[in-house]
């Protein structure tokens, strides 16, 4: 009874089913269905085929299968360089699945070979059914104009089941249908079920040549009407009538428009070739819609359309001191481009690409250089965009077809000189549409975008003139090549005074504006303002301090609209009924010496922020943990920093086998958020000095800086960030490394003449700077040496005063 029963590895099929005797190839993909193959071809070669009730199904249970599918032997297997396999099988017998055994890592299912069912029909009503098949088959041949639906003779199979598996498995029919074969035991019952199959089929062929043959009647009357208009036309022209009307057709009004084009003969050569074929279409045509469409499309362009430049420096810096408070590189720099312009007005168009943390006015300073130069301005948002045809275009035999971003962009302007803003262009995106990026390296290039071509206009166009300013929060995402095309300006985090100008000049006036209030039914004083930058946003720009001063607008609408006050003027009391509880605290200003704490400075895309490490030493074999979401690079100037301490540990007071006695344990608090980058080298480093002499570390001192295996210090990013970051959490010194000195110039006068900053080389120049060495015993030898290797006092070396920088 259980002899046919047996477990064999199986592969669910997605739309296709195997019949017994028939030889097949296909793609496997999925990871179950590949070690399902493997685990047959260690064993006999064996393998069940099962058919998907649902091709969408991932991965299948019982209830997503059905019941027979066929035992197979697998003759070959090829694998594909994208991880698939391909491989030929065939089919040896109908089986019915019991169960499934195994789910992972490959299905296995207990399976029970199906024998077929005798027939007991006459052997006349055999030999009807297959001539009846043959018949069936040769008039779909005549249907599909000699193309049969199978390929191979179907006189070779003399019986019935054979040959209803054999057309079931080649024909282009549904898989339900083709398992409803499978799954029918006698044969005659099988070729039956076949039959009824290709009339159905026969069917819809004859349906379709129907279809077809009034589409083609349609056509031809089409084209005959074509032919009729322009015979009525040329009688018109001979006898002379109808001129009027034939003056104002679509042909001469189109022909019209080209002539008055100020392009080049090649463009109006296209143009009149496309207008011509237009002329021998019919109204109601598709082709003449695409057409019409693209002469259109073209035709609004601005062709030798040009703004007059307003090249003033005083109103240009005017306009953007009015617009934007601070960013003076940003703005010397436009200034440069316009006083270049007044005196080379032919000079070619900038490319602009202003980075920066969100926030800090990067699209406003577009925008107000628009304004400065009398020019028309439009916006391309880049954010998420993966198809090239997005920049480019598509051609336009696709349905639908439309120009791309840059050329629709310049219709909008309706000049040939416009500013073009390419916002966020830093996440554009990459995938099998192609790269949209290398599309925008033709239009950013001077030496040749005087000929931009779009895919779906197939004219070039000029786009020397156009002033292209793209915004970007980091310049690590956009591709090298395309970077190289631009000037990067880098736009800074504001300082809190910068925020406080903002807020006072630009963002308040502009709420108050927005909730209908005048300046007198809404005050706000400067110790209110700057309670709401340090206590509601923390962030580089200004958006969310925009958002908190909105909500206060609103609140105090409700005031004045329900009669409780004449005018509102916020105090720091009322500002938490205003805005809610504070959102950040301020930070512990009173930082007391610590052994194993040092203070460490970062910088995110909201600005500059504390960064502490905690650093304890507890008896075991020599391990170093980190903890705190940290990166790799970050993981390994920590092994940096312990491999420059090991090589000075005797130099240094500690012991030098503290590496196979001790356990040293690195954390960064706020472990949710990940942490990366060298520059916290040099914090790690001594606090792991700190922890090992028992050394305290000075609370006042913050500093930043990535070390090497020799100790020396190299240079950061995020400098002016990372100084007031210090300022606001209380420390009064900051180490910085040597190569940043020249940094410093760029730091607001503000925060450089209220910090002291320490430049150091090497972390030698700073440890009597950070480290406190009081009544701190050295590590002594068993052989006392001569001299000790560390007095319990260590004075500050003379030379470190000259490292000093007051301001």
């Amino acid at each position: 009874m259980f002899e046919n029963i047996e477990k064999l590895p199986m592969i669910p099929l997605r739309g296709l089913s195997v019949f017994p005797s028939m030889i097949l190839n296909f793609d496997i993909e999925r990871p179950i269905s590949i070690a399902a193959l493997d685990r047959a071809m260690e064993s006999d070669r064996r393998i069940f085929l099962l058919a998907q009730r649902d091709a969408d199904v991932e991965e299948p249970s019982a209830e997503d299968l059905y019941a027979i599918g066929c035992i197979a032997s697998i003759r070959q297997i090829l694998r594909m360089p994208n991880g698939g396999v391909r491989v030929l099988v065939e089919g040896k017998t109908r089986a019915r699945m019991n169960r499934i055994t195994l789910f992972r890592p490959w299905m296995e299912a207990e399976v029970e070979a199906i024998a077929e069912e005798p027939d007991l029909e006459h052997h006349r009503l055999k030999e009807a059914l297959m001539r009846r098949t043959r018949g069936l088959i040769g008039h779909m041949s005549m249907l599909l104009q000699g193309n049969g639906p199978v390929s191979g003779n179907i006189d070779d199979y003399r019986e019935p089941g054979a040959l209803a598996d054999f057309l079931a498995q080649n024909m282009h029919i549904p898989h339900e249908k083709k398992q409803l074969i499978l799954e029918t035991l006698q044969p005659l019952r099988r070729l039956e079920k076949m039959n009824d199959i290709i009339e159905y089929e026969i069917d819809v062929l004859e349906v379709e040549a129907q279809l077809q043959r009034r589409t083609q009647g349609r056509m031809m009357a089409a084209h005959r009407e074509s032919i009729l208009r322009e015979q009525m036309r040329t009688i018109q022209q001979e006898l002379g009538m109808d001129e009027e009307q034939e003056a104002e057709s679509e042909y001469d009004e189109y022909k019209k428009k080209i002539e008055s084009l100020s392009a080049s003969d090649e463009i109006k050569e296209k143009l009149m070739k496309e207008l011509n074929r237009l002329s021998h279409q019919g109204m109601g045509s598709s082709e003449g819609a695409v057409l019409r469409t693209y002469l259109d499309k073209v035709l609004e362009l601005p062709w030798g359309v040009f703004t007059e430049d307003v090249l003033s420096v005083e109103n240009t810096r005017k306009i953007l001191d009015e617009d934007h408070y601070g960013l003076q590189k940003v703005k010397e720099r436009i200034l440069e481009f316009v006083a270049v312009r007044q005196l080379a007005p032919d000079m070619k168009g900038a490319i602009i690409c202003l980075v920066g943390p969100p926030g800090t006015g990067k699209t406003s300073i577009g925008m107000s250089i628009a304004r400065a130069m009398n020019r028309k301005l439009s916006r391309i948002s880049l954010g998420g965009v993966h198809d090239e045809a997005e920049i480019r275009g598509h051609r336009k035999t696709y349905v639908g077809a439309m120009p791309g971003r840059i050329m629709n962009a310049m219709a909008q302007a309706g000049s040939s000189n416009p500013v073009l803003l390419l916002d966020e262009v830093d996440k554009l995106g990459t995938d099998y549409r192609g790269d949209p990026s290398s599309a925008l390296l033709e239009a950013l290039d001077s030496e040749q975008n005087h000929a931009f071509r779009d895919h779906y206009l197939e004219v070039p166009f000029d786009l020397r003139n156009v002033v292209f300013i793209t915004t970007a929060n980091t310049t690590d995402t956009i591709p090298r090549p395309l970077l190289d095309r631009m000037e990067v300006i880098e736009l800074s985090s504001y300082t809190d005074e910068e925020k406080l100008h903002i807020a006072k000049d630009h963002l308040l006036p502009k709420q108050r504006q927005k909730h209908g209030l005048k300046a007198k039914q809404l005050r706000l004083s400067d110790a209110v303002l700057r309670a709401v930058i340090t206590g509601w946003t923390r962030e580089s720009g200004v958006r969310t301090l925009e958002r908190e001063l909105g909500a206060i607008c609103r609140k105090a609408a409700m005031k004045l609209v329900e009669g409780e006050k004449d005018s509102v003027s916020v105090t720091l009391r009322e500002l938490e009924s205003y805005l809610g509880v504070r959102k950040y605290k301020p930070e512990d200003k009173q930082r007391e010496d610590t052994v194993g704490l040092a203070h460490g400075l970062a910088w995110t895309s909201v600005g500059g922020v504390t960064l502490d490490v905690e650093v304890a030493v507890i008896d075991g074999n020599g391990q170093m943990r980190l903890t705190g979401n940290l990166g790799e690079v970050m993981k390994e100037s920590a092994a940096a920093g312990l491999g420059y301490i090991r090589s000075r540990a005797a130099i240094l007071g500690i012991d030098p086998a503290f590496h196979k006695t001790k356990d040293i344990l690195v954390h960064f608090p706020e472990g949710g958020v990940p942490k990366d980058g060298p520059s916290a080298g040099i914090t790690m480093t001594l606090a792991m000095i700190s922890a090992l002499t028992g050394a305290r570390v000075r609370g006042n001192i913050a500093m930043t800086g990535e070390i090497t295996l020799r100790g020396r210090i190299l240079a950061i990013g995020g400098l002016k960030e990372k100084t007031m970051a210090a300022l606001r959490s209380g420390a009064d010194t900051v180490i910085i490394p040597k190569e940043n000195e020249p940094d410093l110039a760029e730091i607001d006068p503000d925060v450089r003449s209220r910090l002291k900053f320490v430049t150091a080389a090497h972390i030698d120049d700073v440890l009597h700077v950070a480290l406190d060495f009081t009544g701190v015993k050295p590590w002594k030898p068993e052989k006392q040496p001569d001299k000790p290797l560390l007095p319990p006092t260590v004075p500050e070396p003379e030379r470190l005063p000259e490292r000093t920088l007051a301001n």
